[in-house]
C-alpha cells in the first residue's frame, strides 16, 4: 500500500486566503467524514514542520518500540536547529495502522518514493498530494499549499491563546517576528486581544 494512494481521501481543515494572510476556521466534519485517515496529512498537521523535513521522516524518529512516540524531535534543514513536536492519539493510531501496513526498519523513510524503494517521498509528490486533495473538495488550488498544512495548527494555537512565543518555539523560528509575519498578526488581532483581557 503506498502513502499516494492512502492520503488521496483526507483534508484536515478549512481555509480562505485573503492577500498573503491566512484565516483558519475550524475543520469541517463533512471533511472528516470523507475517507479513511491519512497518517502523512494527520503527521503534517500536527508537526507543523516544513515539507523537506516532513517527507525526509525516518520511522525510528517516530517510533519507540512497537508504539508511536508522543512527542518528537527532529534537525530542520532549513536552520539547522532542533525543533520538538507532539503526536496526537489520532495522529498515532493512524501512523501505527500505516507502519503496520507496510514493511521497513527505524532506519527506513516512514512515507517512501514512489519511484525508489530507498528513497523518501519527494516534496514534489507531497505538493500534488495536497492539489489533488484541495481540489476534491472543492477549494481552488492556488490558494493551497503544503505550507497550508505546516500554517494549520499553528494559527489554531494562535488564535486559541494569543501567545506568540509558544507558537514561535513550535514552529522553530528563531526570531518572533518571523512568527508574527508568518501568522498575519496584524493590528486588530493585537486589539481583540486586549479587549478580552480583563485587569
Amino acid at each position: 500500500m503506498r502513502c499516494v494512494q492512502l492520503c488521496r481521501g483526507r483534508w484536515n481543515t478549512e481555509a480562505c486566503r485573503r492577500g498573503r494572510q491566512y484565516v483558519w476556521a475550524r475543520p469541517s466534519s463533512a471533511w472528516f467524514a470523507q475517507a479513511s485517515r491519512c497518517p502523512f496529512f494527520d503527521l503534517a498537521i500536527d508537526s507543523k514542520l516544513r515539507g523537506c523535513d516532513l517527507v525526509k521522516i525516518k520511522i525510528g524518529t517516530l517510533v519507540a518500540g512497537p508504539e508511536i512516540r508522543a512527542r518528537s524531535l527532529i534537525i530542520q534543514q532549513k536552520t539547522g536547529r532542533p525543533v520538538q513536536f507532539e503526536i496526537t492519539s489520532d495522529t498515532r493510531a493512524s501512523l501505527l495502522a500505516w507502519l503496520e501496513g507496510r514493511s521497513g526498519t527505524v532506519d527506513d523513510f516512514a512515507f517512501p518514493s514512489r519511484v525508489d524503494s530507498l528513497g523518501h517521498l519527494s516534496t514534489r509528490q507531497y505538493a500534488r498530494l495536497v492539489d489533488e486533495r484541495v481540489s476534491a473538495i472543492g477549494l481552488r488550488r492556488e490558494e493551497y499549499g503544503t505550507h497550508s498544512l505546516r500554517r494549520t495548527k499553528a494559527s489554531i494555537i494562535y488564535k486559541a491563546t494569543g501567545n506568540l512565543r509558544a507558537v514561535q518555539i513550535l514552529l522553530g523560528h528563531t526570531k518572533v517576528e518571523n512568527t508574527v509575519r508568518y501568522l498575519g498578526v496584524d493590528v486588530e488581532d493585537a486589539l481583540e486581544l486586549a479587549e478580552a483581557t480583563e485587569v
